[in-house]
């Protein structure tokens, strides 16, 4: 049957009275964006990174003394260049005494919750005698297992070793040349543990030992090809030209640690400026950019470092010097069924002018709101790819297996992967954000995300 216009109006004036003729709402739910971060500048120390000090010693001296080094951490630095020379054994085995030195003052490093650099050298006087190699490689014998027993504390080791001051120039003994640098640094790195890295006085060194003017790349980083576990040291950094001869081309063998860099560490020490060079905020800043400095000695050379704190840089060096990690976002559901996967979604930056150089545990940890109860799941990322000023995406699936049901709140515990430093706070990584940085569970980074496990 048809109907006439008018009784359709009025049948649908009647169905709308009687059904209330609400609109279909077309409103969008809010998309869960999870939590973002504001990044600090505070100052604090980490692993590995930062000005350091150097403590020098003479065969049989005098050991660290432990209430100096337990400030340390206070002045924010974590690192301590220890210096051995060995000149009183240049034609005899390493004596008892100096090796239980050695062994003595890294106890007290790794109680001081520090870490240390390593070189060892002959002679401080640039007419001073060296030892043969003969004598070398017996010594590096006999240092192999102090090595071995205290890779957990040993952060990197400089070549050393070859002439004054061990710079690997002047050598008495004719070993400043590249063949016999070749077998010095063989040798080291046969007897230093395969996860240290072993830093060489100039790039040029580098280059010619291995017989190639390509930097490494991550088709090697990390490994234990030799060439992979070699990085650099300058010890007369700004000083403007050659750097008192670190460099030979110098455009392009600074290009070539700033691309090594990025997997092996860069450091070393200011000396004196060349006439008319002027190592200036403006110059420190781009140097230790270009060349991804990770510590730098705070002892020496006095002037320039003064300079920079009275030019009001120094702060800012003290920040940036190697790696600074810092969260950008993370996003977790609010929900998951008990021995299930959690997808973990968390991006980190690092803000700082190098990455990290040692690899480091990484664990999304879950507090029990209920009982305070900790639970650590291991990620498989690894932040040594989080190079500077890149952000990391990182994106796992969690198993939840053995973490009863609850509710939770989330951190990011950022560990050293030596089981008898795992659990030190003063060897965990803090991020660089405001109000994430907490002291449980030997320290790690609120995440602000809380997760109820059904």
């Amino acid at each position: 049957m048809k109907l006439k216009t008018g009784y359709k109006i009025l049948l649908s004036v009647v169905l709308c009275s009687s059904a209330g003729c609400k609109k279909t709402s077309t409103t969008v739910p809010p998309v869960d964006e999870g939590v973002t971060y504001t990044v600090s500048s505070a100052i604090f120390p980490n692993p590995e990174r930062g000005f350091m000090r150097t403590m020098d010693v003479h065969s049989e001296g005098a050991g660290l003394i432990q209430t100096q080094l337990n400030t340390f951490r206070s002045q924010n630095i974590s690192l301590v260049l220890r210096f051995y020379y060995l000149e009183a054994f240049k034609n005899q085995a390493i004596s008892t005494t100096e090796l239980a030195l050695i062994q003595d003052d890294l106890d007290k490093i790794r109680t001081a919750g520090l870490k240390a650099i390593l070189r060892f050298a002959y002679t401080d006087d640039l007419s001073g005698t060296d030892a043969p190699y003969s004598i070398i490689a017996r010594h590096l014998d006999q240092l192999q297992p102090i090595f071995a027993a205290n890779q957990d504390v040993i952060a990197f080791v400089q070549a050393g070793l070859i002439g004054a001051w061990g710079e690997w120039h002047s050598s008495s003994n004719g070993l400043a040349t590249t063949d016999n640098q070749r077998l010095v640094l063989t040798k080291l790195l046969s007897v230093v543990p395969a996860d240290i890295m072993v830093q060489v006085r100039t790039p040029g060194m580098k280059q010619q030992i291995f017989n190639t003017t390509l930097p490494i790349d991550a088709a090697i980083a990390y490994s234990t090809e030799n060439r992979a576990r070699v990085g650099h040291h300058n010890d007369c950094f700004l000083t403007g030209g050659t750097d008192y001869g670190t460099y030979t081309n110098v455009a392009a063998e600074k290009q070539y640690i700033s691309n090594e860099a990025l997997y092996v560490p860069t450091g070393g020490e200011t000396c004196p400026p060349s006439p008319g060079y002027d190592p200036s905020c403006f110059e420190g800043r781009n140097e230790m950019k270009l060349l991804k400095w990770t510590y730098l000695n705070l002892d020496w050379y006095p002037a320039t470092i003064n300079a920079w704190k009275s030019s009001g840089c120094f702060d800012e060096f003290q920040t940036n010097l190697g790696y600074r990690l810092a969260l950008v976002k993370s996003k977790f559901p609010k929900t998951v069924a008990a021995a299930a996967s959690l997808a973990a979604n968390i991006t980190i930056t690092n803000k700082g002018y190098a990455p990290l150089y040692n690899k480091k545990m990484s664990y999304l940890v879950f507090k029990n709101k209920a009982s305070g109860t900790y639970f650590e799941k291991p990620l498989l990322v690894d932040l040594r790819t989080c190079k500077p000023l890149v952000e990391l995406a990182v994106s796992e699936n969690v198993n939840l297996s053995g973490i009863p049901a609850g509710d939770y709140h989330l951190y990011l515990r950022i560990a050293d992967k030596a089981a008898s430093l795992k659990s030190r706070i003063e060897y965990a990584v803090q991020l660089a954000n405001t109000d994430v940085w907490v002291t449980d569970n030997g320290g790690m980074n609120d995440l602000k995300q809380d997760i109820t496990i059904n």
